[in-house]
């Protein structure tokens, strides 16, 4: 691994503004699409898209498997891509710079196929956690908690990961791509997969916790998702966004708690 040299905020800015657009229309249309993917599907049980009444009657298939697994890879990517922008499109940036030098230059893809295989790798563990959890009847038609001591551990378990150092140290890589590529850049084809595969790994070690929620509110539950998809760029993007993530920490465990309480005393 080779450092690339550190380069002064007016340098970043100038070799920024060659290509941005360019990336950054790539990125708006796969984002779009994404999206599109979701709010087409968004609201519709399981068992309906695919010709049963029931949901929860659907025979999990290699088939099935297959089509609920492409369901959270877009999902992942229409949630998370909008965070990564920042990363992606310096790492253009810091490419066209290097290209003016005479340097090796890759296709800004290679990066983000680094960090999309991330999230695909999290989306093959959602989908085998979605079909056990169906199995254990502790989802709804909507893939959402079925379950009040299930959904408030969910809750509180989230609300503590929020808390840990391993949860920070993952989102400040995330909210520092001049640091991050300044100490870790790779060069080549490889160097460029690498990169956003580790990328995509410290991404995932902060919000696959948050990812997890979407058991909670429901898989196909557009308002939830957007409300995540929100949070998760807040906090990697707004200025006090490891403030943001502590504070979210407690209110998840709150609530979480809360919920629980209601339960033991109803029961």
């Amino acid at each position: 691994m080779r450092p690339i040299p550190l380069v002064s905020t007016s340098v970043v800015e100038r070799a920024f503004k060659h290509d941005r657009w360019i990336v950054l229309a790539s990125l708006l249309v796969v984002i779009a699409s994404a999206w599109a993917y979701i709010v087409a599907g968004a609201g519709m049980d399981m068992g309906r898209m695919f010709g049963t009444s029931d949901s929860m009657s659907q025979t999990w298939t290699s088939g099935y498997f297959l089509l609920i697994l492409v369901m959270w890879c877009v999902m992942m990517i229409a949630m998370m891509l909008p965070s990564a922008a920042p990363m992606i499109l310096l790492f253009a940036a810091i490419n066209r710079k290097n290209d003016e030098r005479g340097s090796p230059v890759v296709s800004t893809g290679i990066f983000v196929t680094g960090y999309v295989a991330a999230w695909g790798g999290f989306s093959v563990i959602a989908t085998s956690l979605q079909w056990g959890l169906e199995e254990l009847t502790l989802l709804t038609p909507m893939m959402a908690s079925a379950s009040l001591p299930f959904g408030s551990a969910l809750l509180v378990a989230a609300g503590i990961y929020q808390l840990t150092p391993l949860k920070h140290a993952c989102l400040r890589h995330c909210r520092s791509p001049i640091d991050y590529l300044g100490h870790r850049w790779r060069s080549g084809m490889m160097g460029a997969l690498v990169m956003g595969l580790e990328h995509g790994l410290f991404c995932l070690g902060c919000c696959w916790v948050l990812m997890a929620l979407l058991f909670y509110g429901g898989v196909m539950n557009l308002n939830w998702i957007i409300g995540l998809a929100f949070y998760v760029l807040l906090e990697k993007v707004a200025p006090a966004g490891h403030w943001v993530g502590r504070f979210s920490g407690i209110a998840l465990i709150v609530w979480g708690t809360t919920i629980l309480l209601q339960y033991s005393m109803s029961t």
